[in-house]
């Protein structure tokens, strides 16, 4: 325990406190090169503004007639022309809110579209606003706030200046507090936003607040986004959220506010498990009924820094995770899901190639699907000066796992200390980590690491990391080679005309990070990305096409074995009107020295260990995103192994307006090696049902089903969140079993069963 007190003690000396007062000018949009000049546009703090203003989402007051609107330009389809609708945004402040307004008219307002009335559910196929602001003016993190014409809410964070995330680089489980409003007339529609400005981290210099400023408007119908400023489509489809290519703002003459919110909550209902009895002739219901309260507080220790305290942790809520069918020798990757985990998560980023990383945050209350008690813990994150701090302890109760045969798992301590500084520029720092995991049982695991992001020229940046593990199994030394991580990697960022990608990743065998997220180990990697990337001018149809030339090779330490190798060919094209598509021709070598298994229990197919070189090609398509009745298609066909493989996937989203949506999916894989005779067949299908019954009450139901687990999985969430930080879930999850004789004794038709009731109430001091 003493390594978590001096974790306390690192993280708290770079805390402070203050109190200052600031304001807000705005830079003329004109200025592409966004310098420090903030001399055109101003948008004045108004300290009486709520006395002269209704929020009421109509944006016909009189004090927004007294600002300069802000002009939007045209980023998709076509750069830097003129919109085909007219924009004005308006931005203002006083002593406790920024406000922020849009009047957004429309020649077609019948074609305006709404299709969802649930809080955290906007996505592209709404009539949409967004703000987004580099609150710390890092150029590399920050927050957005997304409306649409019905005046729904939708909160997320971006970091990495947004290069990462899958569809998009959002991570939209966060949430804080605000308020939106919205309204239509026959010329268009309107909005009012209202942010707290305790809601709001910033760091703050001689009275004065730098953040930098994007916002957007976007046009379903017509494929079309108008943003401020003037970013250009250098870093590809998602250049307008990047947080270092924002607007600097000045804000001055606001007190600063710090956060302090208690959220209690009480979770009961009855958890139903199908168990082996003692003499293993029969499966029986074990009924475990649950009550239980915890707490949450959230405190500003400064404007920026904020410190979180969860006990009795429960994540009742949390939507479980979709079934997925792995035909690779390694673990999958499963994103976190649960929000205490989620604000500002880039503080604590530590990542190398593919998905391995050195802290993976679903390695605690987590054990191979099962959820392990928390007792609680604490989070610090935020910034003082130039340093990002991340700070995080949980204790863990024990546990006996089902999967395990009832193994005990002790309690466990978990630590994670995170710094990182600004350095060289505004886009590079240096930084490093520490993570421990101690057990009650005298187990442990600890790792620390060093890196540093440096922005060499222009969009050219060096990627450099360093980290040792230490672990009661071995007896490492600082600087061991075989218990070490290295990770190298020089890329040019920007999508437009040539850009590279090369990298160098080494793990040692007795590399083992239990806090963290590993695909293999004793190995180094060499590998290289080359790209051109081609925008079209205004009157092509074609948005964008990408050709990429991709190279990976593994070889083991040691021996210089190589373990895999991965060459192929990729173009991406993207058209104007929303349409994708993406071909890959790739050629992979793998050597096994074990025997690698498939298995849907009618054949027991496998791999032999070996050399093996085989080729296939994947392709992806499918229709604008914004459209209400959307179609992806992934298809895999070709070699694998000694065999051959064909696997395909649909997902279909289909919008009935603002009250319904459904999202059938459907995923075959069929893998068929002729020499052994053995066919592996792997199907997953499923369905998400979400009913908005209005924005504050809201129905989702998921029902999947897997030939791999012979299982099907419902999950049924009632959410009704009548006021910020208020929240009623109900919740209902199901596993059933299919082909019961599959084993003897025959098998219950319910595996597992959850129905729970979790209310929260937030109070605000």
């Amino acid at each position: 325990m003493k390594t978590y007190y001096l974790n306390v003690c690192l993280a708290l000396l770079f805390t402070c406190i203050s109190h200052r007062v600031f304001s807000l000018d705005i830079v003329d949009e004109d200025n592409p090169d966004k310098s420090d000049s903030i001399e055109a546009f101003k948008t004045a703090f108004i300290a009486d503004f709520n006395r002269n203003f209704k929020f009421d989402g109509i944006v016909d007051d009189s004090c927004w007639k007294n600002l300069t609107p802000i002009k939007l330009v045209m980023h998709i389809p076509t750069f830097g022309i003129q919109p085909s609708e007219n924009s004005e945004v308006f931005f203002c402040n006083d002593n406790e809110y920024v406000y922020i307004a849009g009047r957004f008219y429309d020649k077609e307002t019948d074609k305006i579209v709404i299709s969802t009335r649930m809080r955290d559910d906007i996505g592209p196929t709404e009539d949409q606003f967004v703000i987004i602001f580099d609150t710390f003016n890092d150029h590399e993190n920050a927050v957005g706030f997304w409306t649409n014409a019905g005046g729904v809410k939708n909160d997320f964070t971006i970091t990495r200046d947004g290069t990462e995330g899958e569809p998009w680089p959002f991570n939209l489980t966060w949430n804080t507090f605000w308020d939106a409003k919205s309204t239509r007339d026959e010329k268009g529609w309107y909005t009012e936003i209202r942010i707290p400005l305790s809601s709001l981290r910033f760091k703050e210099k001689d009275g004065t607040v730098e953040m930098g400023f994007i916002c957007y408007r976007f046009i379903p119908r017509k494929f079309e986004l108008n943003v401020f400023p003037n970013i250009p489509r250098n870093w590809g489809f998602w250049s307008f959220v990047k947080p270092s290519q924002a607007q600097k703002i000045q804000l001055s003459q606001v007190q600063s506010k710090k956060p302090f919110y208690i959220t209690p909550f009480l979770t009961g209902g009855m958890i139903q498990d199908s168990q082996l009895d003692d003499a293993k002739t029969n499966y029986n219901m074990q009924n475990d009924p649950k009550l239980a309260a915890g707490l949450d507080v959230k405190y500003g220790i400064t404007s920026n820094l904020t410190a979180d305290l969860t006990l009795n942790t429960d994540f009742a809520q949390v939507e479980s995770d979709n079934a997925q069918i792995n035909l690779t020798r390694f673990s999958l990757f499963f994103p976190e899901k649960r929000l205490f985990f989620q604000e500002r998560t880039s503080n604590f980023a530590f990542a190398f190639d593919d998905m391995n990383t050195l802290f993976y945050s679903r390695q605690i209350g987590l054990h191979d699907g099962e959820l392990v008690p928390i007792i609680g813990g604490i989070r610090l994150v935020g910034r003082e000066g130039r340093w990002d701090i991340g700070f995080l302890d949980m204790q863990t109760r024990n546990f006996k796992t089902k999967e395990t045969d009832g193994t005990d798992l002790p309690t466990e301590n978990f630590g994670v200390l995170r710094l990182r500084r600004q350095t060289f520029n505004s886009n590079s720092y240096i930084g490093g980590i520490a993570t421990s995991r101690i057990g009650k049982d005298g187990t442990y695991n600890a790792a620390i690491g060093i890196d540093g992001m440096i922005n060499v020229l222009g969009d050219d940046y060096l990627d450099i990391k360093l980290a040792q593990t230490f672990d009661e199994k071995y007896s490492n030394k600082v600087l061991s080679p075989k218990a070490s991580r290295i990770w190298l990697n020089w890329e040019r960022r920007s999508e437009k005309g040539i850009g590279y990608n090369l990298f160098y990743s080494q793990a040692g065998n007795k590399y083992e990070p239990d806090l963290g997220f590993e695909f293999r180990r004793n190995y180094y990697l060499l590998g290289a990305d080359l790209k051109y990337n081609q925008i079209p001018g205004e009157k092509s149809k074609i948005r964008n096409h990408i050709v990429w030339l991709k190279g990976k090779l593994w070889k083991e330490i040691g021996t210089n074995v190589t373990q895999s190798s991965v060459t192929g060919l990729t173009y991406d094209l993207s058209l104007k009107t929303g349409y994708d598509l993406t071909v890959n021709l790739l050629h992979n070598f793998e050597q096994l020295k074990d025997t690698f298994y498939l298995s849907n229990d009618a054949v027991k197919a496998y791999v032999e260990p070996g050399r093996y070189n085989y080729n296939y090609a994947s392709f992806h398509i499918n229709s604008p995103y914004p459209q209400t009745k959307v179609i992806a298609a992934d298809v895999s066909i070709g070699h694998f192994y000694d065999g051959n493989q064909f696997t395909f996937t649909l997902l279909s989203i289909l919008k009935f307006g603002a009250l319904l949506r459904m999202e059938p999916s459907f995923t075959y894989n069929r893998i068929h090696f002729a020499k052994r005779n053995q066919t592996f067949i792997g199907q997953i299908a499923g369905l998400s049902t979400l009913i908005m019954l209005s924005n504050k009450l809201s129905v989702s139901y998921r029902f999947e089903y897997s030939n791999i687990s012979h299982g099907i999985v419902s999950n049924f969430r009632l959410r009704y969140n009548h006021k910020e930080g208020n929240d009623l879930y109900l919740v209902f999850n199901e596993g059933r079993n299919i082909e019961l004789y599959r084993e003897s004794p025959a098998l219950n038709p319910i595996e597992n069963r959850v129905i729970l009731i979790k209310y929260t109430y937030t109070f605000l001091l």
